[in-house]
């Protein structure tokens, strides 16, 4: 990235031939182009947060506020960006996306007289420039508001509009302290959710906000969804987010609590609080993610006062996290109590008919682009058999299946499953569990002592934890029945062996129960 004093020495040592550079004014004319190509919501989701940084020997660089972002815009828009901007200005040749930082002041390219340059070398102009900290933009980014270069003048880009409720987020525009959510995955949507039996309460909750009209009120208020990584918490927020932006007329933002953050912290920065406030606020739909990374007394306490306002005033509000509320100890209690007030749902862990579920229908997502594509049933069931931590783990063992596929030719047989997953049913296979790590877990998500575990109370609060924490300790562990009657206080072997018998049946035949098993291994394997 070069400074303006070092675009100067480059003119001076630089002489003998003159080459058209980038300016704000080109920039705004491919915004326009890529608005009028796209359309108003494909360019505030993708273009909106894209700057100009700097233009040197035919690469232009700009930068994107996530890697999402880039990886998106490279895959999807990389050759036609490079187009229009070949069309402003034909001495582009590459693109250079890159990831910006809050440390990372922008570069911005000024328009300047033609620069003479000698030899192959390609002519470079341009300058850095700090915005003044009271433009919006520069209340959105600390390192751009605490620059101390002077501001140059130069002709301003047009502003463009955007719908409030278009995704991925509303943005409240013309205040300092404005800001845009973070972006959605267009591929997660309410119809690409697959159901279940672990999931289906949170899809039904979803589709019910997400299909609420303007004004009317929360059924229930907030939404508390969570569950571990990879079990769709982020699918659902983008799809309600998504959902309700498109057909529900509401002014609707997603952002993750680590945006939520940095953008407040950005605003105090920037002395633009106030706006930051006003603009979530005014909010119908307001999805918060990730919720387990929100730190700091003063963000949460003026998050607890947003949600206040939200909530009293009728607007929804959901939240996903890794936990329950109660269980994030680092969350100010008074944000816990109001979060325990609404609908708190759980994902369960994936039963074997979900997971084959879930990668049947990737495998039918694949096939769109490769329409040749061909997988045996078996090798759907090897995968859902052998694939059990989560749904991301699912969709890499998918992709990795059809990239071997497609890059060598080779048929996506079992054999081939087997050796392509090898690390995920390795990983799978060596985890070794301890009778002591299931009594730890089992008396913490029934709510019982280890002691009440060994002790010989026979109530029935203490006596189904002890027996499926037995069954457990069977089925996961090499241990005798003897051994494990011993680490359960000394019983004996037949007892075990009658819990044993009894958690099998009741889990074949009672679906409660079979659901707490997976929960119980899901926690095991974490």
């Amino acid at each position: 990235m070069m400074t303006a004093q070092g675009v100067a020495q480059a003119a001076q040592h630089n002489e003998g031939s003159s080459i058209d550079v980038p300016t704000d004014g080109d920039w705004a004319r491919v915004r326009g182009r890529l608005k009028s190509e796209y359309g108003e919501d494909v360019f505030s989701s993708w273009f909106a947060r894209v700057d100009l940084e700097g233009f040197e020997n035919g690469v232009l660089r700009m930068s994107v506020p996530t890697r999402f972002l880039k990886t998106w815009i490279q895959s999807h828009y990389g050759d036609r960006l490079v187009a229009l901007w070949q069309d402003e200005v034909p001495a582009v040749r590459r693109l250079d996306l890159s990831v910006r930082t809050a440390a990372r002041p922008r570069a911005v390219c000024e328009a300047a007289a033609p620069v003479q340059v000698a030899g192959p070398h390609v002519a470079v102009a341009g300058a850095v420039v700090a915005q003044a900290a009271t433009t919006p933009r520069a209340a959105a980014s600390p390192a751009r508001a605490t620059a101390t270069q002077a501001p140059v003048t130069r002709p301003s880009a047009p502003q463009t509009s955007r719908p409030r409720h278009a995704a991925p987020a509303a943005r409240s525009d013309g205040e300092a302290g404005a800001f845009v959510g973070s972006p959605l995955d267009p591929r997660f949507t309410l119809s690409t959710f697959v159901e279940g039996r672990a999931n289906a309460l949170a899809l039904a909750a979803a589709r019910q906000v997400a299909t609420a009209k303007p004004g009317e009120v929360a059924a229930f208020n907030p939404l508390y969804i969570h569950a571990p990584v990879g079990f769709g918490k982020t699918h659902l927020l983008h799809a309600i987010a998504a959902e309700a932006g498109r057909v529900g007329g509401r002014r609707v933002l997603y952002l993750t609590a680590e945006h939520f953050v940095f953008r407040f912290v950005a605003a105090l920065q920037a002395q633009a609080a106030i706006a930051f406030k006003e603009s979530l606020r005014d909010i119908d739909l307001l999805l918060i993610d990730d919720l387990q990374f929100l730190h700091g007394d003063r963000t949460q306490e003026e998050f607890c006062h947003i949600l206040n306002v939200l909530i009293d005033g009728a607007r929804q509000v959901v939240i996903a996290a890794d936990r329950p509320a109660v269980e994030l100890s680092t969350l100010d209690q008074r944000v816990r109590s109001r979060l325990g007030g609404g609908l708190t749902i759980e994902i369960g862990a994936a039963d074997p008919e979900l997971r084959r579920a879930v990668v049947a229908q990737r495998f039918a997502a694949q096939r769109q682009t490769y329409p040749n594509l061909s997988v045996p049933e078996a090798v759907i069931d090897f995968v859902a058999h052998s694939v059990c931590t989560n749904g991301r783990d699912l969709d890499g063992a998918v992709n990795r299946l059809v990239a071997h596929n497609q890059l060598t030719g080779a048929p996506i047989t079992v054999e081939m499953a087997e050796t392509a997953l090898r690390d995920l049913v390795k990983a799978r296979e060596a985890r070794r569990v301890r009778i002591e790590d299931i009594q730890r877990i089992v008396s913490r998500h029934y709510n019982v002592s280890k002691a009440d575990l060994v002790s010989a109370r026979r109530t029935q609060a203490i006596v189904r934890p002890r027996q499926i924490a037995m069954y457990l300790a069977k089925v996961l562990t090499p241990r005798s029945l003897p051994e494990i009657g011993r680490q359960f206080g000394g019983r004996d072997h037949t007892t075990v062996l009658h819990a044993v018998r009894k958690i099998e049946e009741l889990s074949r035949t009672d679906a409660r129960t079979a659901d707490e098993i997976e929960t119980l291994k899901r926690l095991l394997d974490e």
